[in-house]
């Protein structure tokens, strides 16, 4: 077995809870290696390899293992699991599934992704329980709306209207709810009151993140983007180089046209919606405000941003210039993360200023 190990220049390992699936090969790309290991055991196997190259699926668990892998002197690369697919044989199984993924990891025109490190994992994490209260207060707002119609209450759809008007009807009940309902209705409302109380806890605990990080503060300066998105772009973009540039940052983010082209004949479709759609709605929803201010903008404090989004807005519409805006917005974050510096509204490219 140590004659084999000592061969194996590159790794593909097939991710599980307790057994993991390993396909090795050798500089020549010949498969040297094929075996299953435990979860208890792979660590051990790894960090007695000799430093080579290890392709893991981007899935869970991943950037954990990405990161135990690169401790020990290996190069870890994460690949989509939509790019591994059209590279496995026949019938879908661990072997199968390995060798996929060694097969995808020599594709020259491969896209990688980086492994994230740990203080990227606790933002997204944040993010992750905040977006999950979010739900579930939506959720029981709009059963407690459900349940007062059906006692000829109408409450306006949004979280406000309902933390206004529910207090109300509960204090005054002016239909005389039964006591088995109106109880219950109070059990619910304390429980909507405990999820707003800890959405209100996570968002002051994203806005000190944002205080607390240099990138995020950066991040802030760029019209649209608050503690929110901040942390959200600086999670997701590191240090910038799992990125070529701005517009593949964009693609990642599904901000970029779908593209349905045949015979010569190019036919661009809606944005592709790919990637994150956490972290495009964010932006988007960034867009938007922005774009509440251009008319005012634009006639007191012109500049060439506000005239291109006067002009979009003119030919294009409210939502595809919110688009575009967002697509820009994104962009424009990778290039701040990547070169350094804060948001510039006069910065023009080199090029443009030798001209």
């Amino acid at each position: 077995m140590k004659n084999v190990t000592s061969r194996v220049r590159s790794l593909a390992i097939d991710l599980a809870k307790n057994v993991f699936q390993l396909h090795g090969t050798d500089a020549k790309g010949k498969i040297v290696m094929k075996s299953k290991i435990n979860r208890a055991s792979l660590l051990e196997f790894v960090a007695n390899l000799e430093p080579c190259n290890i392709y893991l699926e981007a899935c869970g668990t991943a950037n954990y293992w990405g990161r135990k892998f690169k401790e020990h002197g290996h190069r870890v690369k994460l690949i989509n699991p939509k790019y591994v697919k059209p590279y496995v044989k026949r019938n879908k199984n661990d072997a199968n599934d390995a060798a996929g993924i060694a097969a995808a990891a020599r594709d020259p025109d491969m896209r990688f992704c980086e492994v994230k490190s740990e203080a990227q994992q606790d933002m997204q994490s944040i993010h992750r329980i905040r977006s999950l209260l979010v739900q579930q207060r939506t959720a029981l707002a709009n059963q407690i709306r459900g349940l007062l119609a059906e006692y000829g209450f109408a409450i306006p759809q949004g979280i406000r209207h309902l933390s206004k008007e529910l207090p109300k009807v509960l204090e005054q009940n002016p239909t005389n709810l039964g006591s088995l309902v109106f109880n219950c209705l109070l059990d619910l409302y304390e429980h909507f009151c405990a999820l707003s109380k800890r959405v209100t806890y996570y968002d002051n605990k994203i806005k000190g993140l944002s205080k607390s990080n240099e990138a995020c503060q950066r991040l802030e300066t760029i019209p649209g983007i608050g503690p929110m998105t901040a942390t959200i772009l600086a999670s997701t973009l590191g240090n910038g180089g799992g990125f070529k540039n701005g517009r593949h940052f964009a693609a990642f983010l599904g901000l970029t046209p779908k593209q349905h082209s045949s015979g010569g004949k190019e036919r661009m479709l809606g944005i592709s919606k790919g990637g994150d759609t956490y972290t495009r709605t964010l932006l988007i929803h960034g867009a938007r405000n922005v774009l509440r201010w251009v008319d005012k903008k634009a006639g007191s404090r012109p500049n060439h941003i506000n005239c291109w989004l006067k002009r979009l807005l003119e030919r294009r519409g409210y939502n595809k210039t919110a688009v575009a805006l967002a697509n820009k917005t994104a962009r424009i974050a990778w290039a701040i993360i990547k070169e350094g510096g804060s948001y510039n509204i006069n910065y023009k490219p080199s090029f443009i200023k030798a001209a």
